[in-house]
């Protein structure tokens, strides 16, 4: 889907990065600039609506790809979320090394549709750019299955927003379109009863995950949110888990703010990888209330995902 933007588009760094990102991933995806992965299917989770290795909504301390030890490894990705009534699409890319650290970038585009010709601006769509990078710090999720000891990783994500005709209301609320969060995460696998789980903290000012912007009036300085993870491996392709991640809510206590109130999200889902290369998502999504003042009514949906992985 393409981005448009004018020639001094503050966002073309990023795209520039995507396609770099993805010219590697393609060379990746080449027999000879790889090598056959022995990494279990599903350990290295799919990939987040910001691009990162997890479930669909949270980051785990997992590295994507099917790349082990010594091997370079890339993802591409597509995802779409349809609720009630919004729409967001979100592609993206990973590169990955040595199953320690991988670099990703992820773009989202959220169609407001009758919520954006309600409030005077049809056609409106909010576009953010998620550049982000994990490393792992300590742990193996699969060889230390066997012991206490989970898998920890630290990461960022530098977002940038474009927030269209929306872009003099934030500036109003005092939120900013760029902001940068930071998270640590452990994951446990139990490989004998076939069980992941994850807990992520994340330092953001985020508001609905930088779609509305960051921060705001009276609220400048990073909150810390947790997120959690459970997933039950099935059989060797196919999992069944369940996510929940609880967000700030910075603009709500203004007057104009609390039109844009903010809920935590969660979903259930079920990831089949029919091949080492290939995974689908499949989810229910609760994302709350998104600008209430308007649509009224709770944002649950599907969610959609396919990813393949070299």
């Amino acid at each position: 889907m393409p981005f448009a933007a004018p020639q001094d588009d503050p966002i073309r760094a990023p795209r520039a990065a995507l396609a770099l990102l993805a010219t590697a991933a393609l060379a990746l995806a080449h027999p000879h600039a790889r090598a056959d992965t022995d990494k279990l299917l599903l350990t290295g989770g799919v990939t987040t609506i910001d691009g990162a290795a997890g479930g669909g909504l949270t980051p785990w301390a997992v590295i994507g790809s099917n790349a082990t030890e010594g091997e370079w490894g890339a993802t591409a990705t597509a995802s779409v979320v349809s609720t009630r009534n919004y729409t967001m699409q979100v592609q993206g890319v990973m590169l990955a090394y040595d199953d320690r650290v991988e670099v990703s970038l992820a773009r989202q585009d959220f169609a407001t549709e009758a919520t954006g010709r309600a409030l005077g601006l049809p056609g409106l769509h909010l576009k953010m750019d998620v550049l982000g990078a994990k490393a792992r710090l300590l742990g193996d999720a699969v060889l230390d299955s066997d012991n206490w000891l989970p898998q920890v990783a630290a990461g960022v994500e530098v977002k940038r927003t474009d927030a269209d005709g929306l872009k003099p209301t934030l500036q109003a609320l005092g939120a900013r379109t760029n902001g940068v969060d930071f998270y640590v995460s452990a994951t446990k696998l139990l490989l004998a009863q076939g069980v992941l789980v994850n807990g992520t903290l994340r330092l953001t000012k985020a508001n609905q995950n930088g779609l509305l912007g960051f921060g705001g009036t009276g609220h400048e300085s990073y909150k810390l949110e947790p997120e959690f993870s459970v997933a039950w491996l099935a059989n060797r392709t196919l999992a069944f888990g369940a996510e929940y991640r609880r967000k700030p809510d910075n603009l709500d206590p203004s007057p104009l703010g609390a039109g844009l109130k903010e809920d935590d999200w969660w979903d259930v889902f079920a990831a089949w990888a029919p091949t080492k290369h290939l995974s689908l998502t499949l989810a229910y999504v609760q994302l709350g209330h998104i600008v209430p003042a308007v649509a009224t009514r709770r944002q649950d949906g599907g969610y959609a995902s396919a990813q393949i992985a070299f």
